[in-house]
């Protein structure tokens, strides 16, 4: 794991041996199930330790810290648990839910939460347009990620719901991302989100500078957003007028 302590120390977050052993850990669980199924393209080391893992760290970058109790963060669209897991390895005390539409996605996270033994992680199978308008979900949460999940127009429109007012909505972006941030600032202020801040990150062991799109939650979302499934992506928020 050279490379990510090595990257974390550049980020200003050096890693424990517990942390190292638990992305070890993490690493072979997520080649061994992804053998049986398609959990992800990179599975060769030194590229997973880049992009699954080391990417997820740099969102420490704009998180608010420390932690305090009852801080909830929501991982929107986690894949195989990134950057969510990640993070939550890092801040053991962080009550972290993951939102996940792929079942089999979800069974692998179920068993990477008991295996690495984290405790206050919750992962669920279903899609954020439907769990969006779930009472218990939504505008509940201090933090919400977002790693590769869509164009930031319909990302907004999937994320901005579960923030509560005073809350942070990070998407993790890479490549120019200028017109796509610009695109999505009507959707944003119907949502209820304030004016978005681009951090850049870049460190030599992520081989690429990476973007940190920050919009905090100033208003609640309007009842009927999230829309149905599909229609962000298909018809994001701004397009159709």
């Amino acid at each position: 794991m050279q490379l990510l302590t090595s990257g974390a120390a550049a980020l200003g977050i050096p890693l424990t041996k517990y942390q190292v052993d638990q992305f070890t850990l993490y690493y072979h669980l997520l080649v061994e199930w992804n053998k049986r199924f398609n959990l992800t393209s990179v599975t060769e080391w030194e590229a997973a330790q880049a992009l699954h893992f080391l990417d997820s760290l740099t969102v420490t970058k704009v998180l608010p810290l420390p932690f305090f109790a009852g801080d909830r963060l929501l991982d929107v669209g986690t894949g195989a648990g990134t950057p969510g897991i990640p993070l939550k390895i890092l801040f053991p005390s962080m009550n972290v839910t993951l939102i996940e539409a792929t079942k089999k996605k979800v069974d692998f996270l179920r068993v990477l939460i008991d295996q690495l033994q984290l405790n206050n992680v919750e992962a669920i199978n279903g899609r954020a347009e439907d769990l969006g308008t779930n009472p218990e979900l939504r505008e509940k949460f201090s933090i919400v990620v977002a790693r590769g999940l869509a164009k930031m127009p319909a990302l907004v429109e999937l994320t901005l719901p579960f923030l509560k007012i005073g809350g942070l909505l990070v998407a993790q972006k890479k490549g120019v991302i200028h017109k796509e941030v610009n695109d999505a600032i009507y959707g944003i202020g119907i949502l209820g989100g304030g004016t978005p801040i681009t951090t850049w990150v870049e460190i030599e062991e992520l081989n690429g500078p990476r973007a940190l799109v920050v919009i905090p939650k100033e208003k609640p979302t309007p009842p009927q957003y999230p829309r149905r499934s599909g229609i962000p992506r298909i018809h994001p928020l701004g397009t159709m007028e």
